[in-house]
């Protein structure tokens, strides 16, 4: 598995972890949980960019993993 498809795994992972969160967020009744869903999922976002970022140096770098 090549460095890019890594991180383009981890991108989808991101994602996936991030809509979890929401999701958890919007499904509790307790205020402290609700809040602590929604900073996480923001951190997550956060995080999200940067890796997404990467990919777009990876792609730039090498034009052949772009679109995987």
């Amino acid at each position: 598995m090549t460095v890019a498809t890594q991180v383009k795994t981890c991108v989808a992972s991101l994602k996936s972890a991030q809509a979890s969160l929401e999701s958890f967020a919007l499904s509790t009744q307790n205020q402290e949980a609700k809040q602590m869903f929604t900073d996480a999922a923001t951190q997550t976002g956060q995080i999200l960019q940067q890796v997404e970022a990467r990919v777009t140096q990876l792609e730039n770098e090498e034009p052949q993993y772009k679109g995987f």
